[in-house]
Order: C-alpha cells, then structure tokens, then sequence
C-alpha cells in the first residue's frame, strides 16, 4: 500500500573528525553534512563530548524533543520549549481564533540555555556556560535535539529537517517530497503530492509528524487515518476514488454474490453505462442491483453513470 515518507539528499559530504570546542573539551563530530544547493551552504551536525558539553544531557526538553534550550517565538515574543510546544498552545480551541498562528520556524533567532539561563542568537554551544544545547543541530531549521537515534538530517529540497536516516531515502523533486528508498522506481509522481492536507483529518501532510505513506494511486495520506477507513470497510482513496490495495479476493465474493442473486426476468435484458474508478474504463453491462464488474480490469469498483 505505500511506505512511510522521509528524504535522502545525495549530494551530501560527510567528514568525519574533531574539533575543539570554546570550553576546552573536545567535541566528537559524528556527522558534518555540507551541502550545495542555489549557491547556499546548509550545514547540520552531531556532537558529543564531555564534562561542560554534556551536562544535562537529556534532561531537558518537552515530550516533542530532549535538548537543553527553550526558544522565543519570534511572532509572539514568548518563550516556548519547542515550535510545537507553540503551535499547540496558540491553536488551542481556548484561544481566539483571531489570534490562533504557527510559528514561522526558519524566522527563530534567539533561544534560552536551561541550564544557565542566558539568552542569545541560535547556536549549538551556550555562549555563557558552554553546554552542548543539542547533539543535533541545524542552523536552517533552528533546530536542537539531544536525542539523535532519531537519525536526524537536513534536506535541501524538502527545506526542513526530517528523521529516519538520510541513507533510507530520497527526494523526489516532482513529487517535492522524500520517499523510502523502496519506493524509488516504483511510486507513481504526483505533482507536490505532500503538499496538501490529509484527505481525513486535514492535517498539513508536509510537516506532519505522524507516519504518512503513498497509496496506489499517488496520493499520500496519514498511516493511522488509512487503517482507520480499512477498519470501517473504506477501501477507496478519498481524492480519486482507486483502490488503496488489493482488492481480488472481495470481487471473487462478489462474483459468488450475484451469481446467486439473479435478477427479475424484466431486469434481465437491462443494460446500464458505468465508469471503472480504478482503471477508467468506460462500458455498457448488465444491471445488477449487487454491483457492476468492469469489463477490463474486473474490478467492481465502479460508479453508474449513465442507463
């Protein structure tokens, strides 16, 4: 039916060494990421360390990401543990819908050390204590994280952060979204097909942090809303009406079902048009009051148009 999407960018370098840090302690760099993209370096990384560098580690942080700074939302001016921290407090229901918003997170230019409590410019060492804030870093994304089996990267077609291992995906610059690698040679490419809301619950798919995976079709669509409409006999994308799997064992039943349900004599000779959602196919064939089987692809998913 689909697999989960995330990114790969292939172009990347990925050095390995050390360097030294402000305070002193020596920083292990697990991986330094330096990529070219319309002429602009991104640069992400992970470290590691001792003494000062990991003080505190994953101590901190919310239920969304385990890092030792808070940040101030540039929008509101308030202080927050991370951007959805803020997300869901101005968009609780509590508050007016007027002044509900997001926070535009490439826009974040000051964060706030837990362990000290100085502020200053986005940056992965504190420049007053010299803690480590986040194992993971991202200057584009102003994103921290201490909790890097998350296997945490940067892609620059996606333009954001994502989790799952860059060496596990790719980016499919039609679709303007990144696939398992599974899916490389064989996903159908819809134009900004993770662009848009899931057709259930509405959530902007692009920046979701529940699993989405590709249908059949090539519409994308929350993992736990798919299997949801399975359990309540949906088996149909909800844009385009396809199949979202294999369907051939529910047209055998159905097969048995009107073989012994035969229709009236005055409804035997009755001819109706349908339209086949599955492959396309548009025919003439008897009317059964149970179903209409496509003549092509043997499908029963199918609509009266027409007769």
């Amino acid at each position: 039916m689909g697999e989960a999407i995330l990114d790969q960018s292939r172009d990347s370098v990925e050095p390995k060494g050390s360097m030294t840090g402000s305070c002193g302690n020596k920083i292990e760099t697990c991986d330094l990421h330096l990529q070219q993209s319309d002429g602009a370096v991104e640069e992400t990384c992970k470290i590691s360390g001792t003494d000062t560098l990991d003080k505190g580690y994953m101590e901190y942080g919310c239920s969304h990401y385990r890092r030792r700074c808070r940040i101030r939302a540039p929008c509101c001016n308030e202080v927050f543990d991370c951007r959805h921290c803020h997300n869901e407090a101005k968009n609780n229901l509590k508050v007016d819908q007027k002044l509900r918003h997001d926070i535009p997170r490439h826009q974040v230019k000051m964060i706030i050390c837990s362990l000290c409590g100085t502020e200053q410019e986005v940056q992965q060492i504190c420049a007053n204590c010299g803690v480590c804030m986040g194992r993971y870093f991202c200057g584009i994304c102003k994103l921290l994280d201490d909790d890097t089996s998350k296997g945490q990267y940067h892609c620059i077609g996606c333009g954001i952060c994502r989790i799952g291992g860059r060496e596990n995906f790719f980016h499919c610059s039609k679709c303007r979204c990144c696939y398992a690698n599974v899916l490389r040679n064989s996903h159908p490419c819809i134009e900004g097909a993770m662009h848009h809301d899931c057709p259930v619950c509405f959530e902007y798919l692009f920046e979701s942090r529940n699993d989405v995976i590709v249908m059949p079709c090539g519409h994308t669509i929350h993992r736990n809303c798919l299997e949801e409409m399975q359990e309540h006999s949906q088996f149909a994308c909800p844009l385009c009406s396809k199949s979202v799997c294999d369907m051939s064992k529910v047209w055998e039943k159905f097969d048995m079902e009107i073989a012994a349900t035969p229709m009236p004599e005055s409804f035997q000779n009755m001819m109706v048009w349908i339209l086949c959602n599955d492959c396309g196919t548009t025919a003439e064939v008897p009317f059964h009051i149970v179903a209409h089987k496509c003549p092509n692809c043997k499908s029963y998913n199918t609509r009266r148009t027409r007769g």
